[in-house]
């Protein structure tokens, strides 16, 4: 009997060393295939907006530094893929573009708000996708072009009317005019269908639109310098050091418990700036090696210095702290998420 167990103990370590040894060899393998799965190849950014708006600039400028940090070095190159809010290019992941961790997809997180309040309009969910982060978060504002006869928050209190623009229903721009529609009473018309932010700020210029609300890192900086544009309200309560120090903050005007739910609920997404996401598909072991580019281009000081020249704020969040902030926006209580509809149309 003893030698019996002293053979079956020895013959069951030798299966056990054996698995061991397969399992290790066959993940160094995986980790080296990854390692080497880059080198020749091109990661396409799709961005879900028309060239020379803002995400397609900070898409633009990621591509130049991002390649550099993954190994094998590969071709990054941006597609723009305009349609739905960026909708469009966020479908795509999960529809015919590739699963092998090639593809990235930019977008507007107002559709994010947008999953959570018309998810039978969306079906999307945005915890069915890999994030990478966030190239910064988001400080948010409407503004006045110069020449129009909006000059602050006060005109819009005294029934000015605000015409505005939007690519579509579920941008973060077209949440923030609803909500100054919807839960505050304010006079604003959107115009919708325009193919990006460029197209937007044309119509500004010939007194098409009278502003628009939106990023701070998306304004013209000429307009800024120039004094081209009036800010009239915040939708986060970050303050950027160029900004207006007295520049009120939306939630200010929410007088009951409801009217801040539902402007919580409605505005959350913001904070995810500028967002970059990829197919859930797409193996783990690809997903870690991006998730790592991405955050050493974050820190590149050459990726820094040019977003600096551009004046692109970089304050990034990680593809762990997006995800994070996306399970809050997704645990908002069911009534306030019902009523926050109303203010979504």
């Amino acid at each position: 009997m003893g030698d019996f167990m002293q053979r079956n103990e020895f013959g069951l370590g030798a299966t056990v060393l054996l698995w061991a040894a397969t399992t290790l060899t066959g993940a160094t393998g995986a980790v080296a295939q990854d390692d080497t799965f880059y080198a020749g190849k091109t990661v396409t950014i799709a961005v879900g907006f028309s060239p020379g708006g803002g995400y397609d600039i900070y898409a633009r400028t990621l591509a130049r530094y991002l390649g550099a940090h993954i190994p094998g070095k590969p071709t990054v190159i941006v597609q723009n893929m305009p349609g739905a809010g960026s909708l469009t290019s966020v479908r795509w992941l999960d529809g015919p573009a590739p699963k092998d961790g090639t593809v990235i997809t930019a977008f507007n997180p107002g559709v994010i708000t947008d999953s959570l309040t018309s998810p039978e309009k969306i079906k999307v969910k945005f915890t069915d996708f890999n994030w990478l982060g966030s190239i910064t978060r988001d400080v948010r504002l409407c503004y006045a072009w110069h020449a129009a006869p909006i000059k602050s928050v006060q005109d819009l209190h005294d029934g000015k009317e605000f015409i505005m623009g939007a690519t579509g229903t579920n941008t973060s721009n077209y949440v923030n005019g609803a909500v100054l529609r919807n839960l505050f009473g304010f006079k604003v018309r959107q115009i919708t269908g325009f193919p990006g932010s460029n197209e937007m700020r044309l119509a500004t210029e010939r007194g098409e639109l009278y502003g628009d609300c939106g990023s701070w890192s998306s304004i013209p900086a000429d307009w800024i310098k120039g004094k081209r544009i009036t800010p009239i309200v915040s939708f986060t309560t970050r303050r950027l050091p160029e900004m207006p120090a007295d520049l009120p903050f939306i939630g200010n005007y929410a007088k009951t418990e409801e009217q801040k739910q539902i402007l919580n609920i409605v505005i959350a997404a913001g904070e995810l700036g500028r967002p970059y996401i990829m197919s859930k598909q797409v193996p783990p072991a690809r997903v870690a090696i991006l998730r790592s580019a991405f955050d050493k281009t974050m820190k590149d000081p050459a990726f820094i210095a040019e977003a600096a020249k551009q004046d692109l704020p970089v304050d990034p969040a990680t593809g762990d702290e997006a995800q994070k902030i996306l399970e809050s926006i997704y645990a908002a209580p069911a009534e306030y998420v019902e009523k926050a509809k109303s203010v979504m149309k």
